[in-house]
């Protein structure tokens, strides 16, 4: 049986990032798995991931919630180190 971490692990995605698009469409978690892989694959993917962490950021500074926004901002800064070379168009 293939377990979320399985899925985590190959959608080239750490468990954070996963977890904030995950908060971000309303999914759950395997899903945003899936559908962070599918985005890391296709043109423009990347920059949509990145701007969905990014909302993600605003709507908890806007409720109030430093704390998850902290989080959220650390998931961005995994997100655009492990990913700069799609980011930039650098292969």
């Amino acid at each position: 049986m293939i377990t979320i971490e399985d899925c985590i692990g190959l959608s080239d995605l750490r468990e954070d990032e996963i977890l904030a698009l995950a908060e971000h469409e309303h999914i759950p978690e395997i899903a945003a798995a899936a559908l962070g892989a599918y985005l890391l694959h296709e043109d423009h993917g990347p920059e949509k991931i990145k701007a969905m962490i990014e909302d993600d950021i605003r709507a908890a500074v806007a409720r109030g919630d430093q704390m998850h926004a902290a989080e959220l901002f650390m998931a961005l800064r995994h997100f655009l180190y492990d990913h700069k070379d799609v980011l930039t168009g650098q292969n």
